[in-house]
């Protein structure tokens, strides 16, 4: 049984060993990279991304990644290539092998096949002495000096560098495409990230209504207005000018104050300088102002007349936060 101590050592030096790996990586970037990248950028195909074991994993991590930033990719298994799959492969594709070695049997079978489709060949491997590299147009180098396994058996940081010169070249492309994140949402409508994407202010306001008083209403309509709404919040409105804001904090301060409040109007207990958003930002930058703000409601503005209020709780509840 190990001791916590050595725990922490052993998960230590498999993350310094992985790390070192990949700062070695960064020497691999030459004319082969670049070249992959400009092909990929003129295609008029697909990238397909194949490998077996552990690598037909990352290749399938890659692919996800390659989509949803704007680069049309698909996965094709090794084995099942030879066993039909291979017509997958279209004529204007760009076909990326994963092998760590290089010459597994799997390999050795595909890539005379792959070189048949007439698609170019990108060879993503650790061994640039292999068979693949050999038969590869291009090559991408990820070779490492050893596994963090201890019997340096297990794939480990040789899939890691896989991952990340996928990684690297899928944003190279999204770079090079200036593919925005208004692109990206459109590949992520769904879940939290893609409401943190494309969902507005005003998506969530206008289920609220628009509660306001005016600078003469009663103190007690005031808490009346607010209680209606359950926003914590109203707005001071004036011939349709925002003019504060007065929150559940403010009614409570107002309350240790004073002892007499039916002579007190809205105007008297307001905050005049509310912090605002426009209707039309996304809803997350709503969230980021309260957090900056320390605040749980923003009043809402459309053409610079107030058009609502946009509550923590919404966000919550749309999943954003």
């Amino acid at each position: 049984m190990k001791s916590n101590s050595e725990i922490k050592n052993i998960a230590t030096n498999v993350l310094v060993e992985e790390a070192r790996a990949l700062n070695k990586l960064t020497e691999r970037i030459d004319s082969d990279f670049i070249a992959v990248i400009n092909t990929i950028l003129g295609l008029k195909g697909r990238v397909v991304l194949t490998g077996v074991g552990k690598s037909a994993i990352i290749a399938q991590k890659i692919v996800a990644t390659l989509n949803s930033t704007g680069t049309p990719a698909i996965f094709m298994h090794a084995a099942d290539a030879i066993h039909g799959d291979l017509g997958i492969i279209q004529t204007n594709d760009l076909v990326i092998v994963m092998s760590k070695s290089g010459n597994t049997p799997e390999i050795k079978v595909l890539v005379p096949l792959l070189r048949q489709t007439q698609s170019q060949l990108v060879a993503l491997v650790g061994n640039t002495n292999s068979y693949l590299a050999q038969h590869a147009d291009f090559i991408l180098d990820t070779t490492v000096e050893k596994e963090a396994c201890p019997h340096n058996l297990a794939p480990t940081t040789s899939t890691t560098a896989q991952l990340a010169m996928g990684d690297a070249l899928a944003i190279c492309l999204l770079e090079c495409r200036e593919f925005s994140d208004r692109d990206f949402a459109r590949f992520h409508p769904g879940g939290a990230l893609g409401k943190r994407l494309y969902l507005k202010v005003a998506d969530l306001s206008m289920q609220n209504g628009k509660p306001s008083v005016q600078p003469d209403t009663p103190v007690r309509g005031v808490i009346v207005t607010i209680t209606q709404h359950r926003l914590g919040a109203v707005a001071v409105v004036e011939n349709g000018m925002l003019m504060g804001i007065i929150t559940d904090g403010d009614i409570r301060r107002m309350l240790e104050k004073h002892l007499h409040i039916d002579q007190l109007t809205a105007k008297d207990i307001m905050g005049s300088s509310p912090k605002t958003i426009d209707s039309n930002e996304l809803a997350v930058n709503a969230l980021n102002i309260m957090r900056e703000n320390n605040i749980t409601q923003l009043l809402v503005l459309h053409n610079q007349s107030y058009d609502g209020i946009i509550h923590l709780h919404d966000l919550l509840k749309e999943g954003i936060i």
